[in-house]
């Protein structure tokens, strides 16, 4: 018995079946986050930060001092993950760390003055990246949308599959 090749395979190109990279969600998902990702490392070089990095002060200026697990929350990621970028932004003058008076075990982090003060020069970032990409507000918008609809939709399902 031998392997299927590609020409045996593109008959059923798009099915659920395939087994395609370019027909896999998983690959086009992944290397449209590499391909975007790339897209803002020369806006925030300009900066001094990380994608990752943005990603926090993003939270934080949008919320205002927010405790660490309310800020993996809403990056979805772990506490462990997060804790290494606040120790960096921290370092950098950024970000503020401090128990929560109420409860010792709680972290706040918040942005410092020079935080603030790079919140001005983050502002042309969203733009910058419409220009680069060539893309429309109107189909980010759509885009983001649709996205959000399928990350919700998996961890549905990804949470059906643990139950098991």
């Amino acid at each position: 018995m031998g392997c299927v090749t590609p020409q045996d395979d593109r008959a059923g190109k798009g099915a659920a079946g395939s087994l395609l990279l370019d027909d896999q969600l998983c690959f086009a998902l992944y290397a449209a986050q590499r391909a975007v990702t790339a897209a803002y490392r020369p806006l925030l070089d300009d900066l001094g930060l990380t994608y990752p990095q943005y990603l926090v002060l993003l939270v934080l200026w949008e919320h205002g001092e927010t405790s660490v697990k309310e800020l993996a929350s809403a990056l979805r990621l772990d506490y462990g993950t997060v804790s290494p970028l606040l120790k960096r932004l921290e370092a950098a003058g950024l970000v503020r760390r401090e128990r929560a008076a109420d409860d010792e075990r709680s972290v706040l982090v918040a942005c410092t003055g020079r935080g603030e003060e790079l919140r001005e020069r983050a502002a042309r970032i969203p733009g910058a990246l419409l220009t680069t990409t060539g893309l429309a507000a109107e189909d980010v918008a759509r885009l983001r949308a649709e996205l959000r609809d399928l990350a919700e939709r998996a961890a549905t399902a990804a949470g059906r599959h643990r139950a098991y």
